[in-house]
């Protein structure tokens, strides 16, 4: 059962210490602090912390992430003020495992399909989705995809890289991704994008989705309460990028209403990484926020 998330502190060792095993601080050739991200694309350090150290706080839900400690030894990152914020670090390694769980129920079903990760930073899903046959895509902004590609170039044939803006209508056909006609169907990943996105823009990614898609095809994706929209300055993470929360919802089923190919298959609330107590405080505030607080939708194309 979890603990107390009282404050806590990871002492990152001096920078005269000798690299984790493997690491070459000087092959980085895209510093974190060279790269100038923007407000949003920067909070891609706040997973990267919690799946490189989060498991010494939450062991039940460590992540196992073999890149993410040695990522953060490269770009040489303060990432203390993330850890302090204990909610979010839990958030985070229970989002993943869902994802992970997700995903290897998808691909034991459809070895050879394609998994896409959109809004990449630098996590890395092949890592635990790797099923020997199936294809993978990170993408993301330019700017991290520049980060990205020399801290993590992608590991075989079978997995490649591209540029991508969700806010521009068309990416599924920039990305090369499978249309309805496609016999094998498609994982999407979007964890931690569309909250940051205005309702508009969010409901063209939904669509563009739907109307493309595979049969059998399935988007897993993030939500929170549409309470929380504007909020971003009173969460302990998220405030110090400047990035705002945009989109949220009041009912999960406005998903399913965006467009009539879409089918929630699956909600689940980030309560569960709490225990009983958890589950009993969302039950409680349910009929106040219409949805979790924060969790995850599996959405499914509707024949």
């Amino acid at each position: 059962m979890p603990q107390s998330l009282a404050r806590r502190r990871v002492v990152r060792p001096p920078r005269s210490a000798a690299p984790a095993e493997g690491v070459t601080r000087c092959a980085v050739s895209l510093p974190l602090q060279r790269a100038q991200l923007p407000p949003v694309p920067s909070t891609l350090l706040i997973p990267l912390a919690a799946r490189a150290h989060g498991g010494r706080y939450f062991p039940w839900l460590d992540c196992h992430d073999a890149v993410a400690p040695a990522l953060l030894a490269r770009l040489d990152a303060d990432v203390n003020g993330t850890l302090d914020d204990l909610h979010t670090v839990l958030h985070v390694l229970w989002r993943t495992r869902a994802i992970q769980e997700a995903g290897r129920a998808f691909f034991a079903t459809h070895p050879q399909a394609l998994g896409v990760n959109l809004g990449c930073g630098l996590t890395h899903y092949f890592q635990w989705l790797d099923g020997g046959a199936n294809q993978w895509l990170d993408a993301d902004l330019p700017e991290v995809m520049a980060l990205r590609r020399p801290l993590l170039p992608p590991p075989c044939p079978r997995v490649r890289h591209a540029d991508l803006d969700l806010s521009q209508p068309g990416w599924w056909h920039r990305l090369g991704l499978p249309t309805q006609g496609s016999a094998t169907p498609v994982l999407l990943v979007c964890e931690g994008v569309l909250m940051y996105l205005p309702p508009a823009q969010v409901h063209a990614v939904l669509a563009e989705f739907a109307q493309h898609a595979p049969p059998g095809s399935r988007m897993v994706l993030d939500v929170m309460t549409r309470r929380a929209v504007g909020c971003a300055a009173r969460h302990a993470s998220v405030r110090a990028t400047g990035a705002e929360f945009r989109w949220g919802v009041g009912r999960m089923a406005e998903l399913e209403a965006v467009h009539p190919r879409l089918q929630l298959l699956r909600e689940q609330s980030v309560a569960e990484g709490y225990g009983w107590l958890g589950i009993a405080m969302d039950l409680l505030w349910r009929p106040w926020l219409g949805v979790p607080l924060y969790g995850l939708a599996t959405l499914g194309i509707r024949e």
